[in-house]
């Protein structure tokens, strides 16, 4: 079978060229079970339109890939942390940002943020946040941040978290502290946050 949908790239190694994403899994929609991944890849994706979000009904990013728009690298992993894999050497990534640092978990506190999304063909952008939840985790789980969306852009264009969001980088300091995994479905403008750190660790499996 073939699956397909937009989400959001949450960091690339450049080191190493590896990328991760999503936060959490592909999943089947039938069986919610994690599908193995046998090949896959990544692709440059444009915006179509937004569902905005309301309570009860998450709000979703409509997009479509086409050749055109180049596909990027290889899924190697789907994981219950999100997807990773490696770009193709072709891939420019002058074409990015200066690397940013990553903060560790135990660095992570309550208060001001930003996540950075795409939600139109202004392409990726910074909106605020606020971190109002934070769990102590030992091991790897897809809900040790809460945050909350301040932005009231971002609020009046998507109502908050919407599907397609997922993987967008949590930023906190100039540091990379997470990514948005799952929004609350009775209230969108605020969603769970997977630490960085833990995406860190499974690029080393």
């Amino acid at each position: 079978d073939s699956t397909a949908g937009v989400g959001t790239l949450t960091f690339i190694e450049p080191g190493s060229r590896w990328f991760a994403g999503l936060g959490h899994a592909i999943t089947d929609l039938d069986t919610g079970s994690v599908l193995s991944v046998k090949q896959g890849e990544i692709y440059f994706s444009e915006i179509i339109q937004i569902n905005k979000g309301e309570s009860g009904i998450p709000g979703e990013i409509q997009g479509f890939f086409s050749s055109s728009s180049g596909n990027m690298g290889l899924i190697a992993k789907n994981t219950e942390y999100g997807i990773y894999g490696s770009l193709y050497d072709e891939v420019n990534l002058e074409k990015f940002p200066k690397p940013v640092p990553v903060g560790r978990r135990e660095d992570v506190k309550l208060g001001a943020a930003s996540i950075l999304s795409t939600i139109d063909h202004e392409g990726v952008r910074e909106f605020s946040c606020e971190i109002i939840k934070l769990a102590n985790q030992s091991y790897a789980g897809q809900k040790g941040i809460v945050i909350k969306i301040t932005d009231q852009e971002l609020l009046d264009r998507t109502g908050g978290i919407v599907q397609g969001m997922s993987g967008s980088p949590i930023m906190q300091d100039g540091k990379l502290v997470g990514a948005v995994t799952h929004v609350f479905v009775n209230n969108p403008t605020k969603g769970y946050g997977l630490f960085a750190d833990w995406m860190l660790e499974q690029m080393g499996g």
